[in-house]
């Protein structure tokens, strides 16, 4: 007979339910709808300050890769830099589409935050403590890949609007320009982002260092064409100021993963897992001892248990 006092005691150890885990689907899409709500607010709030923003430094932010061209490339006739709009309404969508733009910028750290609070219930503490690094990792190579287009922003134009020959002058619309200028940042942007795919790969087992560093060639070779198609200008200055900085990036990707199969290499050896086959049982599991298969008085019905 099982003690009562002992059955109780066992209840109050067992590890309290995680809410998250025992949600329904309709608790989660209201999850859902509240971090998103919370995420487009903080959007709106930093759309306004962008909108606000827009006549004290932001508009000479977006036009002064543009403004810093020859004179001599710019068709004006005071003198002046300017922007053509061609609509009456050209305007409000071009200080629209500035302060969105800011906007977005300037909230990503709340709506990523909305975002990883809606991810993280799901994840296990060392999925959380990688997430944590992919996510600061994936934002800091996009801000860098934004700068690096913003720096050969006007090289690229320049380079582009010379070839039309010196009996041209150009005079570029609002629209189109800032079109230009925001597929040219996220080009750089998500292109940075490719070598830390390669080294999430890794840190999952299925890309290895030998298998990075035996196609190291052929990464830089892919990574030239790639740059020669994705961006915009398709001018070789743009091109190779995309190629040569993901080369390199691609390069540390080849060493971080260097070091974490030597690590996992180390832990393997520790644990007498190292040269096991796919199909080979671990030590561990053949040195376990067989399963208890006699019932235990906690698991007797409540009538057998008297």
């Amino acid at each position: 007979m099982t003690d009562p006092g002992r059955r109780r005691s066992l209840r109050r150890r067992r590890p309290p339910r995680d809410e998250a885990a025992t949600m329904s689907l309709v608790g989660h899409l209201r999850e859902l709808r509240n971090h998103l709500v919370k995420a487009l607010l903080a959007v709106a709030a930093g759309t306004i300050v962008g909108f606000l923003w827009y006549d004290h430094g932001l508009l000479t932010f977006f036009t002064e890769p543009y403004c810093a061209l020859p004179g001599e490339l710019r068709l004006q006739g005071d003198g002046e830099c300017r922007l053509v709009v061609l609509d009456v309404f050209g305007g409000v969508l071009l200080r629209l589409k500035i302060g969105l733009l800011a906007g977005v910028v300037l909230s990503s750290p709340f709506w990523l935050y909305q975002l990883w609070a809606f991810i993280t219930p799901g994840l296990k503490r060392n999925e959380k403590r990688y997430g944590i690094g992919f996510v600061a990792a994936s934002t800091t190579l996009f801000a860098l890949g934004a700068v690096m287009a913003y720096i050969t922003l006007t090289k690229g134009l320049e380079l582009l609007l010379s070839l039309a020959g010196d009996e041209v002058a150009f005079q570029l619309t609002a629209p189109d320009y800032l079109g230009f200028v925001i597929s040219l940042l996220v080009a750089f942007g998500l292109s940075f982002e490719l070598p830390l795919i390669a080294v999430g790969l890794n840190l999952v087992g299925i890309l290895s260092h030998e298998a990075l560093s035996g196609a190291r060639r052929w990464i830089y070779f892919l990574t030239i064409v790639f740059a020669a198609f994705i961006t915009p200008t398709q001018d070789p200055f743009t091109m190779l100021a995309m190629a040569v900085p993901m080369c390199v990036l691609f390069e540390l990707a080849i060493q971080v993963a260097r070091v974490v199969d030597k690590r996992r290499a180390k832990r393997e050896a520790a644990e007498g897992l190292a040269g096991l086959d796919d199909d080979e049982a671990s030590p561990s599991i053949e040195a376990a001892s067989p399963l208890d298969t006699t019932p235990s008085s906690i698991d007797e019905p409540a009538h057998l248990q008297r």
